[in-house]
């Protein structure tokens, strides 16, 4: 065998390769029903974050950021296809210049001709049209393939959505604990909160599974610049465990099962993204949440009439319990989200509050 034989034979093998992976891919993107982290799709995204993400920190204000962020996921979904097509096109590239079919030149025109279905090239070489026409097909599945998932994409991000700007009228915007529970309280009592529990653990569940299926939900920013699918999160779980620690009312282990379906629902978006964290931390291991910080909410909630129980130190300690599963994921998150700050870092007031307290919470603790 000659060494251009030889060259040949690599040639065909890596353009079968590069084709075959890259299908792969796209299975995993919008076929496979669970999170598959690809390592094709990831360096595309990853590339498409970085350069909008230069972009949007040119800008000072949060606005801006949210502004130039909210088309990094479309625009990136409508390069995806492009992308994949040249991969793939490459892949032919190799194959037809294995058969023969020209030079290196010659066999990318043969490969755009193909994938296009343009057919302005052709070869008489054995085996180049069996090529062609599967390369062609294979250009027409990609595309189909993301064509076909948008409303599965769209979809997804409309139900997530609707509790997320519902929120709002419940506990401000972005979300508040402190605002949840004294609206609760004053206008129909905090044993209304049994609801919103149940509202709330299957939307963890359903975006756990849509989140890491479908990865660039993640990045699909709300239409409002101050609603985020994190803030609500974090300020459901918050609520729930600021119930169960502090204030004074019967157990509802709805409230129980609501934190752990959120904690797991962030837990597996996190480790979808590599996300480092403690998964079993200590019931008094530092969080971002200091106990000045808990004094003021308590503050806050006692001088609005919320029941709380006399014990503090306990309260505390058992807010921490909770808050320890899902701090490091909530704040790793919202970072690579770029989400609003989060209420904790805002000014500790109730929902009927009228002027701004004397002290506020600049910036975490711990």
């Amino acid at each position: 065998m000659s060494l251009t034989d030889v060259l040949h034979l690599a040639g065909f093998v890596a353009g079968v390769y590069v084709v075959a992976r890259t299908m792969l891919g796209a299975i995993r993107a919008f076929v496979l029903t669970r999170g598959s982290n690809d390592p094709l799709i990831r360096a595309f995204f990853l590339v498409m974050r970085r350069l909008f993400g230069l972009i949007a920190h040119r800008g000072k204000s949060y606005a801006w950021q949210d502004r130039i962020l909210a088309y990094y996921p479309p625009v990136s979904l409508v390069l995806l296809p492009v992308y994949w097509i040249a991969l793939v096109g490459l892949g032919f590239t190799l194959i037809f210049w294995a058969l023969g079919v020209g030079s290196l030149a010659d066999s990318f025109r043969m490969s755009g001709s193909s994938i296009t279905t343009l057919g302005f090239a052709s070869s008489p070489v054995t085996g180049a049209s069996i090529a062609a026409f599967s390369e062609a097909a294979l250009g027409l599945i990609l595309v189909a393939l993301l064509i076909s998932y948008l409303p599965t994409i769209y979809g997804a991000f409309s139900r997530r959505e609707l509790l997320v700007n519902l929120l709002e009228v419940r506990a401000d915007s972005p979300p508040s604990a402190v605002v949840l529970l004294t609206r609760a309280h004053r206008l129909r009592g905090l044993d209304a909160l049994h609801e919103v529990w149940e509202r709330w653990e299957p939307w963890f569940s359903e975006l756990e599974e849509t989140h890491t299926s479908l990865p660039i939900l993640v990045f699909y920013r709300s239409q409002q610049a101050d609603h985020s699918w994190v803030n609500a999160a974090e300020a459901i779980m918050d609520t729930a465990a600021l119930t169960r620690s502090v204030v004074d009312v019967p157990l509802d282990v709805q409230a129980d099962l609501t934190i752990r379906a959120g904690y797991l629902a962030v837990r597996r978006i996190a480790d979808y993204f590599f996300i480092r964290y403690d998964a079993h931390p200590r019931q008094d291991a530092p969080t971002s949440i200091s106990r000045e910080l808990f004094e003021r909410v308590c503050d806050v909630l006692a001088a609005d009439g919320v029941p709380l129980k006399a014990d503090r130190d306990q309260a505390f300690l058992d807010f921490n319990g909770w808050r320890v599963n899902y701090d490091q994921p909530v704040l790793a998150l919202a970072r690579m989200t770029t989400a609003p700050p989060s209420w904790w870092t805002r000014p500790m007031r109730s929902a009927y509050a009228t002027d701004e307290p004397a002290t506020t919470a600049s910036t975490r603790g711990g």
